[in-house]
């Protein structure tokens, strides 16, 4: 279940499709080849040289689906080939001009795309240099952020997320931004102010796993739209070398695919996060089929932080 387990010298496209078949069955997920296999074409063989992942989720929104996320050339504008490809209308929302004006406005890393096995096409990712991570109040003067980017500093200073982000996912599929912070305070995030982040923005109250992943969390992430003045979903994120160590249980369908994974190639990398919602959370489990050194910078961790990761 990661490109350490096997080589093949059919193309990057077909021997990824493999692995995407193989983590879905994993999964009893059914694998649409008419929606994987145009995303995958696009690329061809550059798919040899990027970083993949496969992520699943927890509770019913994410019931029998696999998300698959690789990275894309710098020289390519991949919601213009996505739209160009009919995998994302082309749409006036301010969602549609969200990348160009922040390329327009930023230096780019990097960047990345996300889609399920069986609903296709999902997310854009943008990842800042990092050594040029990005300042919130810089973003919140792109004219097409979204308003609760900048309504939200006071609340980000005030639980100590920082001040500067180091990747920003694109959903157009939701019309919604991921903004990613990649300094945590020393320590994690605090159960007492855990709460109250999430009760002022009208979030359920976290369990006492979501507490703990809190003080383990190398970053935090928050959800953003266009319709709402507050942030959406707040989540945590947890880097380890395997999670069944993490001191939370986890869910049953999650461990399952994390033995499987690790008895096909043990040094497989993994992140571990929970999520808020008005009504509850719930969690997600991101593995590296194909890991680069660059993953890293990426995620903004030190070296050897995967080693020992709380």
């Amino acid at each position: 279940m990661s490109e350490a387990a096997g080589s093949t010298e059919e193309s990057p496209v077909h021997v990824l499709y493999a692995a995407i078949e193989e983590a879905a069955g994993l999964l009893d997920v059914e694998c649409a080849r008419d929606k994987v296999l145009p995303i995958l074409d696009m690329y061809g063989d550059a798919l040899a040289q990027a970083v993949v992942a496969f992520r699943l989720g927890t509770g019913r929104k994410h019931e029998g689906e696999l998300d698959c996320r690789f990275t894309t050339p710098l020289d390519v504008d991949p919601y213009a080939l996505a739209v160009e490809h009919g995998l994302t209308p082309r749409t006036d929302h301010p969602v549609g001009a969200l990348l160009s004006d922040i390329r327009d406005a930023c230096p780019i890393d990097s960047y990345g795309i996300d889609f399920g096995v069986v609903r296709g096409f999902k997310k854009i990712w943008l990842v800042f240099p990092r050594n040029d991570l990005q300042a919130i109040s810089k973003l919140a003067a792109i004219p097409s952020m979204p308003p609760s980017l900048g309504k939200s500093i006071e609340f980000f200073d005030r639980y100590g997320m920082g001040e500067t982000v180091g990747l920003l996912g694109i959903d157009y599929k939701h019309k919604t931004v991921n903004v990613y912070f990649g300094e945590p305070p020393t320590g994690g995030f605090a159960p007492d102010a855990v709460r109250s982040m999430l009760r002022e923005v009208d979030q359920a109250e976290p369990s006492d796993q979501m507490l703990e992943l809190g003080r383990q969390a190398f970053g935090i992430y928050v959800t953003l739209n266009w319709d709402s003045p507050k942030v959406e979903r707040i989540c945590f994120a947890v880097a380890t070398e395997d999670p069944t160590s993490l001191s939370v249980q986890l869910d049953p369908k999650v461990e399952r695919f994390v033995k499987h994974v690790l008895a096909a190639d043990p040094t497989t990398k993994f992140v571990y996060a929970v999520a808020s919602q008005p009504d509850g959370e719930y969690y997600k489990l991101q593995s590296y089929y194909r890991w680069q050194s660059g993953v890293l910078d990426i995620m903004q961790l030190e070296d050897g932080a995967l080693d020992n990761p709380v």
